[in-house]
């Protein structure tokens, strides 16, 4: 039996395969950044996943980075979202809300001239995406401490909304190089305050938050996404090994549901993940440029209970299935990764499709 088509638990939520759709910023959310049509069908389609992550979707306006990408925070986002649940129910599949605030990764432009905000006052390397004409990061506003509770509050009215669009599972998204890992290392975090300083202050933000979450949710039904690698946007921290082995323990303190971990193997191995998976009980994702063969060795050997996919995700809605036969895999087109309709969103085949065509 494949290890990709072996059942898994969420808690006490039994999920069919061990095939994790990852969250894929996708830029298609046209209407006052709600779901529609379009992403009615691409979740349909994907339905067949153990378990589905949403594309990263802001808790509030302040919170985007990108043109397009998804909110949850008012009604007509609620609206669209609610169809999207409802459409991967009918499947029979499973879906969690990846919640989201970028920080320092926005510009003025998105934000109605306003400063991204960030713990401190230090720009990221590099340049904006999709924003034309080209510019650099600026340098964000540090959020005064007492603003803090507003956006845990903003996170805390997300999973409300969360919870009436019909989703399975809320996740924090705390990696990558948005908000919530920006105070977690202490490259981009030079606060004085109590989210600044120590490993314990700066992870402070985001453990307050999850526990304001944790009041609207069972939390067997949170999970949180994290980046040991440390690899996106500037992110660098003195001891990652002993901030990401924190950061699970007091995961596991909270008895929430999941960690999803974005971290590429090295020699067989999971890096930090290994550590984090010493003192988390919990299920635990694993993600990153992972091959069929290496994800079965990663299932096998107990490393992780699931293994996420993205870009193959995109190319493949039948993913689990192909991986389970060993089937083809269609290609991945990167110029329509951002198109703005239904072009390599919603138009790769299945196998069944695909076999039809070649008759």
């Amino acid at each position: 039996m494949s290890q990709f088509s072996k059942p898994f638990h969420i808690g006490a939520l039994s999920l069919s395969n061990r095939v994790v759709m990852a969250p894929l910023t996708r830029m298609r959310a046209f209407h006052g950044r709600a779901p529609g049509d379009l992403q009615v069908a691409h979740y349909r389609q994907r339905a067949s996943a153990g378990l589905i992550l949403t594309e990263a979707t802001s808790v509030m306006p302040m919170g985007v980075g990108y043109p397009n990408t998804p909110g949850i925070w008012s009604a007509e986002q609620v609206a669209g979202w609610k169809r999207v649940t409802e459409a991967v129910h009918a499947e029979g599949g499973r879906i969690a809300l990846q919640l989201w605030h970028v920080g320092r990764i926005s510009d003025p432009e998105l934000l109605d001239g306003q400063l991204p905000v960030a713990p401190s006052a230090i720009a990221a390397e590099g340049e904006v995406n999709v924003l034309r004409p080209k510019r650099p990061y600026a340098v964000p506003r540090a959020l005064e401490t007492a603003e803090i509770a507003g956006i845990i509050q903003a996170f805390v009215q997300a999973a409300r909304n969360a919870k009436e669009a019909g989703f399975d599972f809320i996740e924090v998204h705390a990696a990558n190089g948005y908000l919530f890992d920006q105070f977690l290392h202490d490259g981009s975090n030079q606060r004085t305050d109590q989210y600044g300083g120590s490993m314990e202050n700066r992870a402070r933000f985001l453990l307050e938050t999850l526990d304001a979450l944790a009041q609207e949710w069972p939390a067997e039904r949170i999970g949180v996404h994290l980046n040991p690698m440390s690899n996106t946007h500037s992110m660098h921290d003195s001891n990652p090994v002993a901030l990401f082995t924190y950061v699970a323990e007091q995961i596991a303190a909270r008895k929430l549901g999941f960690i999803f971990s974005r971290e590429a193997l090295v020699d067989g191995v999971l890096p930090i993940g290994q550590h984090m998976r010493k003192v988390f009980p919990g299920t635990f994702i694993a993600n990153d440029g992972f091959s069929a063969e290496q994800a079965e060795a990663v299932l096998a050997s107990g490393a992780a209970d699931a293994v996420a996919f993205g870009r193959a995700f995109i190319a493949n809605p039948d993913l689990p299935a192909r991986l389970v036969q060993g089937s083809e895999l269609n290609a991945l087109n990167a110029a329509t990764i951002y198109s703005p309709d239904a072009a390599g969103y919603n138009d790769y085949p299945t196998l069944e499709q695909a076999a039809c065509l070649a008759k």
